[in-house]
């Protein structure tokens, strides 16, 4: 594997990688940068965790160190979209670590907070504008940005893009950009709709795959728990109660869902909060800090409001709700287990959700170990194959399905 100084970057864009401690880029950015630092178009298959933002944040550094000047007021030179304000924010703190060394500007904008700071950073001039779909639309309709002199734009996480329904500000935007530019796009999943947008946006790609579609973290053990939906909460408590699960982050799939699991810790006396689309920027962003900084042991979390949040330490994953969608369930586990670390998953099923976990299960081509030694285990939902196994004719027996009776939740590889 090639090191970064091998991959041409300009020489303050290496220093602050060394500042970092980095030596080697991940799989992602190996392939993505050289053909990128060519001027190529590129289609990113690549989960969170892979290092993707360093693998379009470094080139276009690159690109824009090379005679930089000036910015002109209200034109970015280059435009990321991101489809959550974290994720946002997130972007823009790389941008602010790995050009710390070049004179470039960057500003980040987005919804829930006040526009006028916003606005009178464009007003300056910005070199790079990582932005929210929606906020941009706002104000490019006020005529405080203008994309006609954008050479490189950048579209991470489209399939969650277009989850939240932002295709239409998507489409509106890139209709406002220049014909001749360099575009990336990022996915982590490649449906039909990531697919066609890619294809209407991009220009002869280079497509790059950081890693097998709907593969899970090797580190990461995973578990699930059968139980009657009214007792979810209190097999939840039961877990916390374990001083182990040090850092936990909690998934539900509704906001209201989040509110009222993050209520019932606390009246368990078990620090928490919540995050999710309803809650403000400025709850969001205390309850992020609380947890990164220990303050709190459990954040409740939906997927939207979830995706792209990178907090280290994460010991636990806590599928409360199954998702709906399995490449979810891929996304949720992988918010631990990183950074070479090893983390555990552990999903609850109640009696409506049999079939949410057949279509995980098929997803990551594994059954999922039973954990059966807690004081809430459903036997009659774990034994009940549910509707779809009868009707494809298997004959299933009762306790076929992997076991582990381990109370192995309490730390990663240990036993009770």
């Amino acid at each position: 594997m090639i090191d970064f100084a091998g991959l041409e970057l300009a020489q303050p864009i290496l220093r602050a990688i060394a500042d970092e401690g980095y030596t080697t880029p991940t799989p992602i950015q190996g392939k993505s940068i050289p053909p990128l630092l060519e001027g190529r178009d590129l289609l990113g298959i690549a989960q969170t965790g892979t290092g993707k933002t360093a693998a379009f944040a470094l080139p276009l550094l690159h690109r824009l160190a090379e005679g930089a000047g000036k910015p002109h007021r209200r034109q970015p030179r280059a435009l990321i979209l991101a489809p959550t304000r974290e994720l946002a924010g997130q972007i823009g703190d790389s941008l602010r670590t790995y050009g710390r060394h070049l004179h470039l500007r960057s500003a980040v904008v987005f919804g829930g907070t006040p526009i006028r700071p916003q606005i009178q950073a464009l007003a300056q001039g910005v070199h790079v504008l990582v932005a929210t779909p929606g906020r941009l639309i706002d104000l490019m309709n006020q005529g405080h940005v203008r994309l006609d002199a954008v050479e490189v734009f950048i579209l991470d996480e489209a399939d969650r893009m277009l989850d939240m329904g932002f295709i239409r500000d998507v489409k509106k935007i890139a209709a406002a950009l220049p014909a001749r530019r360099q575009t990336m796009l990022f996915s982590a999943t490649m449906p039909k709709s990531v697919q066609g947008l890619a294809d209407g946006l991009l220009s002869d790609p280079v497509r790059i795959e950081a890693a097998p579609a709907a593969t899970t973290v090797e580190e990461v053990e995973q578990r699930v728990l059968f139980v009657a939906k009214e007792k979810k909460r209190a097999l939840l408590s039961d877990l916390l109660n374990d001083e182990g699960m040090e850092r936990v982050l909690i998934f539900t799939r509704t906001k209201h869902g989040a509110n009222r699991v993050a209520r019932h810790l606390h009246q368990s006396g078990i620090q928490s909060d919540a995050i999710h689309g309803n809650k403000a920027q400025n709850a969001r962003h205390r309850a992020l800090r609380n947890f990164r900084s220990g303050h709190i042991r459990a954040l409740v979390a939906t997927d939207i409001a979830a995706r792209g949040i990178d907090v280290e330490g994460v010991t636990h994953v806590i599928n409360f709700d199954l998702p709906n969608d399995p490449e979810s369930y891929v996304h949720r586990i992988g918010r631990t287990a990183r950074a070479g670390a090893s983390g555990i998953a552990i999903s609850f099923c109640d009696s409506g959700e049999r079939a949410n976990l057949r279509d995980i299960e098929k997803t990551i081509r594994q059954s999922l170990p039973v954990i059966e030694d807690h004081p809430y285990h459903a036997a009659e939902i774990a034994n009940d194959p549910g509707p779809a196994e009868h009707h494809a004719g298997r004959k299933k027996r009762p306790g076929q399905r992997r076991r582990n009776s381990r109370r192995s939740w309490r730390s990663p590889g240990k036993a009770a």
